[in-house]
Order: structure tokens, then sequence, then C-alpha cells
């Protein structure tokens, strides 16, 4: 069995993060669904499963159609659907994951 590990550096994170900080504060936080999909991608980029590399091909402007859903339903649902937020991104992600 081949191993799995993860290659990213701590710069390469660093260097990421700021620079999604900067997308999100400029743009008010309507690229936030841009700026998830570059961290998954930069995740994945970076992960080796038994020997194999993930790829992610999810984008922000499918991931904003998906966030302008799920907040129509968290607003009609007075809130409630926030609780089934997390797994609904989950369920986003690894849809749109896969071997390289």
């Amino acid at each position: 069995m081949e191993r799995s590990y993860f290659d990213g550096k701590l710069l390469g994170l660093i260097g990421l993060n700021i620079l999604l900080w900067v997308i999100t504060i400029i743009t008010l936080g309507l690229g936030y669904p841009w700026v998830i999909t570059l961290k998954l991608r930069w995740i994945t980029k970076h992960t080796v499963i038994e020997g194999r590399r993930l790829r992610f091909d999810g984008t922000g402007s499918g991931l904003f159609g998906n966030y302008v859903i799920w907040l129509i339903f968290t607003f009609i649902t007075l809130g409630l659907y926030g609780f089934w937020l997390s797994i609904a991104m989950k369920e986003w992600s690894v849809k749109h994951t896969h071997f390289a």
C-alpha cells in the first residue's frame, strides 16, 4: 500500500490566507465563495492519498449559487437550516474532489 501525505508548506498557507482575507475584505464578503474554492483547491493540490494526488474542480460561481439557495432556506426556516449548512458545504466540497 502506498502512503498518504500532505505536502503543503506553512509559508504557502500563510500567503494564501493573507490573499483570502484581502479578497474577502475588498469584496465585503461577496467573494467568500471564491475564497473557499481557492482554499479547497490548495488543500487538495497538496494532498496525496495512497499515492494518488487529489484535485478539486469546484468553482466560486457554482458555490455562490448554492450560497444564495442556502441563505434563502436559512431565512425561510428562521435560521434552522443553518444547522445543516456545514453538512451541505461538506457534501458540495466532496462532490467536487477527485483523484487527479
